[in-house]
C-alpha cells in the first residue's frame, strides 16, 4: 500500500515519544515549514514562483532536482502541510501497478468527497497528472532532461535544488544542538573548529551533516564530554582536517600551484594539488571552471580536444556530483597537464582587442556585407564576394579585415601539437594572399600611371 505522510509522521512521533534516540537526528530535525528550510533561497525566497505558489495554494506538478541531502523530500512534506493536501509517497523501486492504481483511486475519492487534493511523491504517472487527479511531486538526483519522460516533463515545473552552503549547514548543526524537542537538547557545545569541519566536508548534504553531528555527540557522550571538538568531526566524517582557508593564502597558493603544474605539463603534481583542494573542502565547480579556462588559455588549438574534455568534466560532475565526480575531474586534470601547450588564444584575443580599442568600429568591407534587398545590392553590398567553396581546396585568397587593418596578424600559431599543422596551413594561405595583394597593387599602380599619362 502507498505510504501516507500523515501515517508516517504519526509513527515517527510515537516512536520518538517512547525513545527519541531510535529516530535519526536528521529525521527529527526535518523542517516542518517553509521558514524552517535553510538554503534554497533561489526558489523559496520572497517573491519567487514556488514560494508564491505555496502561499496561494496554487502548487503545480513539480520535479525537484538536486543532490542528496538538499531537501527534496522535506520540501514535498512542507508543501503538503502548507496546502493541507494529502501527501502520498510511492517508491519507484518498490511500488507496483497495484499500488499506483490504489493511490489514484483514493485520490479520486478524496477529491470528489472532500475536495482535498493529493500530492503524489513519485516519478511518473502522466495520465493522472494530465487530468489533475493528482499533483505530482517528483524528486531526482539526476538531470530530469535525460531521466524523465519528455511528455511528463512538459507538464511539470522543474526546480533545481543546490547543495547547501557551509553557512547553511553550520546553522542546521547549531539548530540541532539547541533544539530541546527534536534535537540534542542543548546538552553539547560545539567548538568553531567542529562546525567548520562538518560544514566543509558534508558536500552540501544536510543529512550527512546532521548524521555526523549525531555520531560525534554519541562519541562525546561515551567519553562523558559535553564539548564537541574538531577530532570528533574528523572521526564522524572519517575526514582529516587539512590546512586550507578558502579565502586566505592557502587557497590562493594551492590553486596557483595547481594551474602552474598544469601549465608545466606535470600530471602528477596537478593530481596532487587537485586532490589536496578537494579533500580540504574546496568547491569542485570552482576547480572545474579553472580547468575550462586553462584549456582555452594555455592549450587552445595545440590540442583542440582539451576544451571539450574540460567542459565534459564539468557536465559529468553536474550529472553525478560527489563523491564519484572526482573521477572525471582527475581525468581532465591529467589530460590537460599532458597536452602540448600554446597561449595563442590569449595573445590573439589581446591583439584583436587592442586593435578594436585603438581603431574603433571600422567599416566592414562592402563585399562582406549582407545584401537582402535590391537597393543594398545596387549600393555594392556583397558585390565581388567570392564563395570559397566554389574554388579548389575550398579556399580563395581574400582580404576580410577592414582596409586599415588588412595586413594585421592577430593569430600566430605555435609550433606545438595540432598548431604546427595549423601554422603550416595558414603560412601557405597567407603567402597566396600576399601574392594576390601584390598583383592587385601592381595592377592598380599601372592603371593610375595610365590615367596620369592621359591627363598630361
Amino acid at each position: 500500500m502507498p505510504a501516507r505522510t500523515g501515517q508516517t509522521n504519526d509513527l515517527f512521533r510515537a516512536t520518538a515519544a517512547k525513545d527519541p534516540s531510535l529516530v535519526p537526528l536528521a529525521e527529527r530535525m526535518r523542517p516542518r515549514t517553509v521558514d524552517e528550510i535553510v538554503g534554497q533561497d533561489h526558489i523559496l525566497g520572497p517573491n519567487t514562483l514556488l514560494r508564491e505558489a505555496i502561499e496561494t495554494d496554487q502548487v503545480p506538478s513539480l520535479i525537484f532536482w538536486g543532490p542528496p541531502g538538499t531537501g527534496k523530500t522535506t520540501l514535498a512534506r512542507v508543501i503538503a502541510a502548507a496546502t493541507r493536501a494529502e501527501l502520498v509517497a510511492l517508491s519507484a523501486v518498490d511500488s507496483g501497478i497495484k499500488d499506483i492504481r490504489e493511490a489514484v483511486a483514493q485520490a479520486q475519492r478524496r477529491l470528489a468527497e472532500n475536495r482535498q487534493r493529493t500530492l503524489l511523491f513519485i516519478d511518473a504517472l502522466l495520465p493522472h497528472v494530465e487530468r489533475g487527479t493528482v499533483t505530482l511531486i517528483g524528486a531526482t538526483t539526476e538531470n530530469p532532461s535525460f531521466e524523465v519522460n519528455s511528455a511528463l516533463l512538459s507538464r511539470c515545473r522543474v526546480f533545481a535544488l543546490r547543495p547547501l552552503e557551509e553557512a547553511d549547514l553550520a546553522l542546521l548543526i547549531e539548530r540541532a544542538l539547541a533544539d530541546k524537542d527534536r534535537g540534542l537538547k542543548a546538552a553539547f557545545m560545539a567548538r568553531p573548529e567542529f562546525l567548520d569541519h562538518v560544514a566543509k566536508h558534508s558536500s552540501g548534504d544536510a543529512r550527512r551533516a546532521l548524521s555526523a553531528l549525531e555520531i560525534a555527540a554519541a562519541r562525546a557522550r561515551a567519553e562523558r564530554r559535553d564539548v564537541l571538538e574538531a577530532r570528533d568531526a574528523e572521526e564522524a566524517l572519517q575526514q582529516k582536517t587539512l590546512l586550507y582557508d578558502k579565502s586566505g593564502d592557502a587557497h590562493y597558493d594551492t590553486i596557483s600551484a595547481f594551474i602552474k603544474s598544469l601549465r608545466g605539463s606535470d600530471p602528477d603534481a596537478a593530481a596532487y594539488y587537485l586532490v589536496r583542494m578537494l579533500e580540504s573542502g574546496e568547491e569542485p565547480r570552482f576547480l572545474l571552471r579553472r580547468m575550462v579556462i586553462f584549456a582555452a588559455e594555455d592549450i587552445g588549438n595545440a590540442d583542440p580536444r582539451a576544451l571539450g574534455v574540460a567542459v565534459d568534466a564539468l557536465r559529468a560532475f553536474e550529472l553525478i556530483g560527489l563523491p564519484e565526480g572526482v573521477l572525471p575531474m582527475t581525468q581532465a586534470a591529467v589530460f590537460l597537464a599532458s597536452c602540448p601547450k600554446s597561449n595563442s588564444t590569449l595573445t590573439t584575443y589581446s591583439s584583436a582587442r587592442k586593435a578594436v580599442l585603438e581603431h574603433g568600429p571600422l567599416a566592414v568591407p562592402l563585399k562582406l556585407r549582407n545584401a537582402p534587398t535590391p537597393l543594398m545590392k545596387s549600393m555594392g553590398y556583397s558585390g565581388g564576394y567570392r564563395y570559397p567553396h566554389n574554388f579548389s581546396g575550398n579556399y580563395v585568397p581574400e582580404d576580410y579585415l577592414p582596409d586599415a587593418l588588412r595586413r594585421e596578424r592577430f593569430y600566430e600559431p605555435s609550433g606545438n601539437g595540432e598548431e604546427a599543422a595549423i601554422r603550416d596551413r595558414l603560412t601557405r594561405w597567407r603567402r597566396e594572399l600576399e601574392e594576390r595583394r601584390r598583383a592587385e597593387e601592381a595592377e592598380t599602380a599601372s592603371v593610375s600611371s595610365a590615367a596620369r599619362a592621359l591627363d598630361e
